[in-house]
């Protein structure tokens, strides 16, 4: 039993977790369904009436009841994979990203999963952190609605679905993820 939940502690390798993900895909595809995570946000408004006020929530939300478990179920076994099969250290950064870290004025998360210094209540109130929080979050809820969908969907999904469409967005979110790294993160740090 102790291998079992060894095994099981520890991240799956690609050649196991990779035919599982290409397994779910395919009952997906044959069941006739999409995966994506914003698509739930889209449903859980619907659930609660915003389809009397605005035509894009008014459809039949009961269709997608089951991506909501779906959902619900990936919080849970990430709770359960957090709480109960994952060793409680800190996250091993090596000493050459935590100087450029320090170099771009941020300290290193120590105990925690992300830096404090920009991810917290405290920096929130800050220029910075509205501007990487507030900002960035509507242009990442922007975006997710303008391209059709989240980066899970387009993917994982679409890729497997082979749209075109998916690829093109999936390319838009590495370009864009590279030019926010590199020309526009390091100027918001200096806010």
């Amino acid at each position: 039993m102790k291998d079992i939940i060894d095994f099981i502690s520890q991240p799956w390798p690609w050649y196991v977790a990779g035919p599982i993900i290409a397994l779910t895909m395919s009952l997906l595809l044959f069941l006739g369904n999409s995966f994506g995570i914003s698509a739930n946000l889209r449903t859980i408004c619907s659930v609660v009436g915003a389809g009397k006020n605005c035509e894009f929530f008014d459809f039949n939300w009961r269709a997608q009841l089951w991506n909501l478990v779906f959902a619900t179920g990936m919080m849970i076994g990430g709770f359960i994979a957090h709480y109960y099969l994952s060793p409680h250290v800190e996250v091993n950064l090596s000493s050459e990203t935590l100087q450029e870290l320090s170099q771009m004025g941020i300290e290193g998360p120590s105990g925690s999963l992300v830096p404090l210094s920009i991810f917290s209540w405290d920096s929130l109130l800050t220029i910075r952190g509205f501007v990487i929080m507030v900002i960035g979050g509507f242009l990442i809820g922007f975006g997710t609605r303008y391209a059709g969908g989240c980066t899970s969907g387009h993917a994982i999904s679409g890729l497997s679905d082979l749209q075109l469409s998916s690829l093109i967005a999936v390319i838009g979110f590495f370009l864009g993820g590279l030019f926010m790294t590199y020309f526009i993160f390091p100027y918001l740090l200096k806010l």
